[in-house]
């Protein structure tokens, strides 16, 4: 009896015991759901729903003239949600068939039965976001917006997400220099310069996360709309561009070398025109993977010697005519043997036979010289002409030069001659050809320059002019010596083998060993033994030479087909740029004629209308009055009677069914009045009206046909 007491008492207490959680239950769900419902909501939501950063449609970069060098072009990830109220049961079925069908031939991804399987599953199993395809395009979009259900846009389950993909309509010309910039990465070029200016202001899109981690977009339209970018307008001419990467091309591959680059600049304004870089990924195939004209420091070989001249001559008054015995083209200075890649004419020459044959005996002597007692006067000197510095370039990634100073641990007794002649310094390639174009600029010294002006909604918003780097970096006097140095190698010294008849070209040809490894690292320079050396072949010069207009420079590095000579190498590149950029440019031709008009009197002209032939006339000076004869029919008219006649009187006479004379005329003026007048008109030969088969005063009617005989 006590046994089943005590059952009941545990199975009452249990009972009240589940009374109590189902009433805690009951008590939690009204405070959640009338008084805490708010809260969890709100909650629920912020982990559902979120604004996504929208990207601004970057801005384009154009070329000198307008052509577009990178651009954002729309791309759009495109989803259904086939589950949506406006598709009913009978519209899904009623067109699942075609769209499959359409979307099939479409995309060409998947067949007909693989869409049509994909809409009935995302139907049964009420899935309201399927991604029919990612990336496409504008073009691809609007023809998915025709297709059954889905021309019905929102209400048929359309979704779409744009994204900009950017692209390169000239694909890798000029690629390192329009650069790229990405989230993440060390911006390059001028797209990462101006990345800031380019890339706008981002909008803000509502997304709603719906399954895993697949979201999308709640409303058609943005919360907060971007705003595109500015647009950059360059100084680069594709067309030259185009004429310097081919040039560059043929002798990368030709020498089979390891990279180079060519610099085409404007010698007033220091407009970089061209600038192509390549470099060897295989046997065969080069593309643009890093910026060696702007980037990559090097011992500029022979191409230094100008700077050495110019030293001599402006702090010295060094004459051209000044004789150095150079001996059998070798000397020494403590450990180091000079020597000139080629035995001289004779034992002693001159200043400007020194620089046209690129005698580095010549020249170190020349250095040694004047500058032994004091070698810091030649590095302050050479500091001068800002050797020692960054340009301070627009674009990222600029190389860092170095000139030794003598208060260094680099300086040693044999550091003077070496730094006459090219070696013991780093110098990029942009960099000399500055040095270059300040001689073919008369001294001035001219930023290079990439950007013209940036425009924002086809408004330019600011510009960019020269910018003076030094007013004048030597005297006049040396300026005059220098270019009769740089014009006395290709006239008569190493450059001599360009063989450019049309105009006059300055320049200096270099050829440097470069070293293998250190470049004023800890140890001695390597710089390989005979037979194993690393050669760099260049040419640095300007053009036409009477009138600069251009100066370039091409760097070929590491040629290896047994040719490394900067003459052999580099110089036909800059010949072929050189030669095309002077047949292209009007810059470049001196005008045949400077008078106002050249026309003295009119040559025999087919029939025109009176009012356009007296707009020429008066266009080039020539009185109309003068001209003027008395027609057939009495009417003033300009130039002889068989040969003009008023388009008025014609279209009258057709008017009243009367064919008029139709010689003289040009075959589309014969057609465009004829046909204008319901007549079919059939033409034979070329030139004008000698014959019509219909007779001038003839009557005809709408719908006839005339053939007219043209000579």
């Amino acid at each position: 009896m006590e046994n089943k007491k005590n059952i009941l008492a545990r199975t009452y207490f249990a009972y009240m015991l589940l009374c109590v959680f189902a009433l805690s239950i009951v008590y939690r769900i009204v405070i959640i759901q009338f008084y805490e419902g708010d809260v969890w909501r709100a909650k629920a939501q912020a982990s559902t729903i979120k604004l996504v950063e929208m990207d601004a449609l970057r801005g384009n970069i154009f070329d000198a003239n307008g052509a577009l060098l990178a651009t954002s072009l729309p791309y759009y990830e495109v989803a259904i949600d086939i589950n949506t109220p406006g598709i009913t049961d009978k519209v899904f079925k009623s067109n699942r068939d075609s769209l499959a069908y359409l979307l099939s031939r479409l995309f060409e991804d998947k067949s007909e039965r693989e869409y049509l399987s994909l809409l009935n599953k995302a139907r049964k199993t009420k899935d309201r976001y399927v991604v029919l395809k990612r990336n496409v395009s504008y073009k691809e979009l609007q023809t998915l917006k025709t297709f059954p259900i889905l021309r019905k846009g929102k209400r048929g389950g359309l979704v779409t997400l744009q994204t900009n993909r950017r692209e390169r309509p000239f694909q890798g010309l000029a690629g390192r220099t329009i650069g790229m910039a990405r989230k993440g990465i060390k911006p390059v070029g001028l797209e990462g310069a101006f990345d800031s200016v380019l890339s706008g202001v981002s909008g803000r899109r509502l997304m709603q996360k719906i399954a895993g981690d697949v979201w999308r977009p709640i409303n058609d339209e943005n919360e907060v709309e971007p705003k595109d970018g500015s647009d950059l307008y360059t100084t680069i001419d594709i067309n030259l561009q185009d004429v310097a990467s081919s040039a560059l091309l043929r002798t990368l591959v030709q020498n089979n070398a390891s990279h180079g680059c060519a610099i085409l600049m404007e010698v007033k304004t220091g407009e970089i025109k061209a600038i192509a870089n390549l470099s060897r990924q295989d046997s065969s195939v080069y593309t643009e993977s890093f910026n060696y004209a702007i980037g990559y420091p090097s011992e500029p070989g022979s191409t230094f010697k100008l700077a050495s001249m110019l030293a001599l001559i402006d702090e010295y008054g060094v004459s051209l005519d000044e004789k150095v015995d150079v001996g059998n083209g070798e000397c020494r200075y403590f450990d180091k043997v000079v020597r000139d890649a080629h035995a001289p004419e004779t034992s002693v020459l001159s200043v400007q036979r020194i620089f046209e044959t690129s005698s580095n005996v010549g020249v170190s002597k020349l250095i040694t010289k004047y500058y032994s007692k004091n070698p810091q006067q030649f590095v302050d000197k050479l500091n001068s002409f800002r050797l020692n510095q960054q340009l301070g370039l627009a674009i990222p990634g600029e190389g860092i030069p170095r000139i030794p100073q003598t208060r260094t641990k680099y300086w040693s007794g044999v550091t003077l001659p070496q730094l006459s002649y090219g070696y013991e310094s780093l110098i990029t390639p942009l960099q000399t050809l500055t040095l270059y174009n300040a001689v073919a600029n008369n001294g001035k010294m001219v930023k290079p320059r990439f950007v013209k002006a940036i425009s924002r909604n086809g408004r330019v918003i600011k510009t960019y002019g020269t910018e003076v780097l030094s007013e004048k970096i030597v005297k006049d006097q040396t300026i005059v010596k220098a270019k009769l140095l740089l014009e006395g190698v290709v006239e008569n010294g190493s450059g001599k083998n360009l063989n450019i008849s049309a105009f006059k070209v300055g320049g200096k040809t270099g050829t440097a060993v470069i070293a293998k490894q250190g470049r004023f690292g800890k140890g001695k320079t390597a710089y390989g033994e005979a037979g194993n050396r690393i050669y760099q072949a260049s040419f640095v010069g300007y053009f036409p030479a009477d009138h600069p207009l251009y100066s370039c420079i091409v760097v070929i590095n590491s040629p290896s087909n047994g040719v490394y000579y900067g003459a052999a190498v580099a110089g036909p590149v800059f010949k072929e740029i050189a030669e095309k950029v002077y047949s292209g440019s009007l810059n470049c031709i001196e005008p045949v004629n400077t008078k106002k008009s050249i026309i003295t009197q009119f040559p025999l002209i087919g029939r025109v209308q009176k009012e356009e032939l007296q707009y020429v006339s008066s266009y080039f000076g020539i009185v109309p009055s003068a001209l003027q004869q008395k027609s057939t029919d009495g009417e003033n008219a300009i130039n002889e009677s068989p040969f003009l006649q008023d388009t008025d009187r014609i279209t009258a006479q057709l008017k009243r069914g009367l064919m008029p004379d139709l010689m003289g005329l040009s075959a589309k003026d014969a057609l465009y009045i004829l046909e204008n007048n319901g007549v079919e008109v059939k033409l034979t030969g070329m030139g004008i009206v000698k014959k019509q088969s219909i007779q001038a005063g003839q009557k005809f009617e709408k719908g006839n046909s005339i053939t007219l005989t043209l000579g």
